[in-house]
Formats: structure tokens, C-alpha cells, sequence
């Protein structure tokens, strides 16, 4: 029998059940949420977000984010950095300047995901619905299940990547350039592949680092085209590098 799972006081998943949200122009708190708001950006959200500005991912994290000790003792955490008005930087009257590209945060909401691993391999997602007191979305009568809202927020790519970070971030947690320090070799390369998709992107064309791996014509590609593909390539790169285990082969 599967062991029965606790979760934090006042948290219930959500499971099938449906729940009425929505955010629009007309709603009285609209951008509220986007006002005095603390954002950790994983590496896909600083991906879409640096191409919705085309910025260099480099130029996007000096102007956009800032660093700080997150849940992992052994990497750094980036943040989104607010304006001058301590309100998200892409706020405009109008609403959301990158709408399309909005980070995974700004799409789960008003729901929060957490991810079970407790099985090994296999995994399973959990939804909780959030309140806060000067969100109106929740009076509005447009009903949604999970499922639904995951399909309408475009948030299954977003999901995919962050948990392909998450395995990577799982890794750093072990410390895995102990003896180098806090901002050593390995930890500013892995930094880079993360965070700095442009700047990885010159790095592995001075080393031709894609061609050092066996990959089918149409792949290398894909990762030389197209930057999703470059940071899952980084990802499993990384892993080769740190554990000596990866899914590439090299020739």
C-alpha cells in the first residue's frame, strides 16, 4: 500500500478537483501580485525572459537579477531584481510587458507545485491552491482543473525544464567541487551553463565542445540552433563532468 504522505499544515492538494480563478484587466487587484514581489528565476525563465528583450542572457542577469543563499548551501540562487518602485521590472500600466515569456512562477500562480521523488525514478506532481487576502482572481466564476490550467498557462515546457534543473540543483546540493570554495572553477563554469545561455554558447563554440560528443546530425543542430536544446545539452554536461555520468557519449 502506498505510504500515505503529509504535507504542511492548511496545504491540501488539489488532485482532480477543480477551482474558480482568474486574472484580467477588469479585476480591482490586477498586477497587484507583480508589485513588491520576491521571484527566484530558474535557468528557463532567464532563457524566455532574455529572448523576449533580446538581451544577451550575460547583460539580462548584470541588469535583471541578483544573487542570493537560496535552500542550496552550495549554489546560489538567482532573483529577480525589482525597480526602483520595489515592483517587477517588466510591470507596465498596461499589464505585463513579457506576458509571453513570463517565468513559471507567473504561470503556476494561483497555484503552487511541489514534486514527490520519494519513489526514486518515478515522480509525481502535487497542485496547491494559494490565497492571499488582495487576490480577487479567486471571486471570478471561470472554472479550471489542474490539468486545464497547466494546458492554459503553457506551463508543460516550463515544468520539463525546471525539472531537469531541479535533478541538476539536487546534485549541487552534494557539494560537488568540494576542495574549490565558494566561486571556484567548476562552480562559475556551472553557473555559466545555467544561467548564461549566450555566454555558454561562445564558450562551447571556442572549444568545440558539441562536436567532442556523439550526437546525429539532426541534434547537434537543434543544440547549435536553438538555446532550449543548448542548456539540456549543458545540463547533461555538467553531469559528465561532476559525476562522470551523463546520457552523451563522447567520441
Amino acid at each position: 500500500m502506498e505510504k500515505e504522505r503529509e504535507f504542511p499544515e492548511g496545504m491540501v492538494p488539489l488532485g482532480k478537483e477543480p477551482f474558480t480563478f482568474n486574472c484580467h484587466p477588469g479585476v480591482s487587484c490586477f498586477t497587484k501580485c507583480c508589485q513588491k514581489v520576491d521571484m527566484f528565476l530558474f535557468p528557463y525563465d532567464i532563457l524566455c525572459l532574455k529572448n523576449a528583450l533580446s538581451m544577451d542572457s550575460y547583460d539580462f542577469l548584470q541588469n535583471h537579477t541578483r544573487l542570493v543563499q537560496g535552500d542550496n548551501p552550495y549554489f546560489p540562487a538567482v532573483m529577480l531584481k525589482l525597480n526602483e518602485q520595489d515592483n517587477c521590472p517588466f510591470l507596465e500600466e498596461s499589464g505585463c510587458a513579457v506576458y509571453r515569456q513570463r517565468p513559471s512562477a507567473c504561470r503556476t500562480y494561483p497555484l503552487e507545485r511541489a514534486i514527490d521523488r520519494a519513489g526514486g525514478s518515478s515522480r509525481r506532481d502535487f497542485y496547491f491552491l494559494t490565497h492571499h487576502d488582495y487576490c480577487m482572481g479567486h471571486q471570478e466564476e471561470k472554472t479550471f482543473s489542474v490539468k486545464q490550467w497547466i494546458r492554459n498557462q503553457q506551463l508543460d515546457k516550463f515544468n520539463l525544464m525546471n525539472d531537469l534543473w531541479g535533478e541538476l540543483d539536487t546534485l549541487f546540493s552534494t557539494n560537488p567541487w568540494r576542495g574549490e570554495g565558494a566561486g571556484g572553477e567548476k562552480q562559475r563554469l556551472a553557473f555559466m551553463v545555467c544561467y548564461d545561455i549566450d555566454g555558454f554558447r561562445r564558450f562551447a563554440e571556442k572549444n568545440q565542445l558539441i562536436e567532442k560528443f556523439r550526437l546525429t546530425k539532426d541534434d547537434r543542430k537543434r543544440i547549435q540552433k536553438d538555446d532550449t536544446e543548448l542548456l539540456k545539452f549543458g545540463f547533461e554536461w555538467l553531469k559528465l563532468i561532476l559525476t562522470g555520468k551523463s546520457s552523451l557519449v563522447q567520441r
